[in-house]
């Protein structure tokens, strides 16, 4: 592999309380949990792992924003700057490849995500711990699932196992 590939894990709202909210619906594993997991699956696949949570809709946005190269605080490509281009000023890190993200409860009402996922041209796999179709009529539309490259709904803890699988052996950047 000519360079690692740099991935995001983007959580959303309510994720970080996983392992306690409603334990029959998303199981007793935690994000904490979730998280290690992903970054010892990412180092075995050769992937740079970033993650992040909130559950604040505009702090996803400008994740996603800083995923690309660029913040509120930086002019669009290609515009004259001084900071460094590709830099994620945020954390110091380069544009990621691709963006693993659950967003929660933002899967049924966010166009801001949509718009930052489609503004920044990452490809995406969504990923719910929770079977989504199985569960209340309001949270079988997603705002993402027809843009992402893969959707993964219903396995647990373990879709974000077969997200990161897919993205380092499957997608093709």
């Amino acid at each position: 592999m000519a360079s690692t590939r740099r991935i995001l894990l983007i959580n959303g709202p309510n994720l970080n309380l996983l392992g306690t909210r409603e334990p029959q619906i998303y199981g007793s594993t935690t994000l904490h949990e979730i998280e290690q997991a992903a970054q010892t699956q990412a180092s075995s696949l050769g992937l740079r792992l970033s993650i992040f949570q909130s559950n604040h809709e505009g702090a996803i946005i400008d994740r996603i924003h800083q995923a690309a190269g660029f913040s509120p605080s930086l002019p669009p490509p290609g515009a004259a700057t001084t900071t460094g281009a590709g830099a994620d000023p945020g954390t110091g890190e380069g544009k990621v490849s691709a963006i693993i993200i659950n967003p929660g409860a933002y899967t049924h009402t966010s166009v801001g995500i949509r718009d930052a996922l489609l503004g920044t041209g990452i490809p995406f796999v969504e990923v719910h711990v929770s079977n989504v179709h199985a569960r209340e009529a309001f949270r079988h539309h997603s705002y993402l699932s027809d843009k992402a490259v893969a959707v993964i709904c219903g396995l647990g803890p373990f879709g974000y196992s077969a997200a990161l699988e897919f993205v380092g052996r499957h997608m093709k950047f």
